[in-house]
Order: C-alpha cells, then sequence, then structure tokens
C-alpha cells in the first residue's frame, strides 16, 4: 500500500499544464489588434469651431492645424510660431503625401490668421485643405 501512495505522489509532482501554446495565441492577438487599431490624431487644443449645415466628414486628414481664441496656431499640440507653419506642413506633407491639410479654426479667431495658414499650406504644396465644422 505504500508503494502505490508513493506513486501517486510522484506523478502530481510531476504534473504540469504547459502555457506557450496560450501565449503564443495572446501575443498574436496582441498583434492583430495594435496593427488594426485606428489612431486619431488631434491638433492639441480643444477649438470652438463654427455650426455647418454641410459638413463633409473628412477620411484621410494626416495634419491638423489649430487656430485658437488668441489667434495662436498649433500643430501636433504644439504651438507653432505662423512664420513657421509652412516647413512644418511640408515635412508632415513629405512623410505622408496622400494626407490633407484640416484648419481647425475658433470661431472667434480673426479671418488673417486662418488665410495666412491656408497660403502656408498651399506654399508648402498641400493644395488640398479643408475647414473644420461641427
Amino acid at each position: 500500500m505504500r508503494n502505490f501512495l508513493a506513486d501517486i505522489n510522484t506523478d502530481t509532482d510531476e504534473s504540469s499544464v504547459d502555457i506557450t501554446p496560450m501565449l503564443d495565441v495572446v501575443f498574436i492577438m496582441l498583434i492583430f489588434f495594435i496593427v488594426t487599431a485606428t489612431f486619431i490624431k488631434e491638433a492639441g487644443i480643444d477649438v470652438d469651431k463654427p455650426e455647418a449645415a454641410t459638413a463633409v466628414v473628412q477620411e484621410k486628414a494626416s495634419i491638423l492645424v489649430a487656430i485658437d481664441a488668441q489667434d495662436q496656431v498649433w500643430i501636433n499640440r504644439r504651438q507653432v510660431d505662423i512664420r513657421s507653419v509652412r516647413s512644418i506642413i511640408e515635412r508632415l506633407h513629405a512623410e505622408n503625401p496622400k494626407g490633407t491639410v484640416v484648419i481647425q479654426a475658433d470661431r472667434e479667431s480673426r479671418n488673417d490668421t486662418l488665410v495666412r495658414v491656408m497660403d502656408a499650406s498651399r506654399r508648402a504644396g498641400v493644395y488640398d485643405i479643408a475647414l473644420a465644422a461641427n
């Protein structure tokens, strides 16, 4: 009887669950979710955009420029000088040539700042420019 109990104890000590296949599946799922995730770009500030009855969703907006109520220009969550907008847009457009420029102008911002940003975009070689609205 002792030999039988001794054999049972050694069998339970050696048994284990191999979790390698489960880890493989988890890593594959993680890679799948990372690859298929949609990343939303934001200009970096909240802008009170004007209302528009005919607003259309822009699908491939890659360069977001925001103009706040104090006429400060923001690109990629950084405040930039209006004179450097052209070079920044040129660099961002070189990274994604098929993208467009979307300008989010606050309703309290001046029209002059908006026109200067649009001119800088066109001088940078981007002619597909959209204005964001609610």
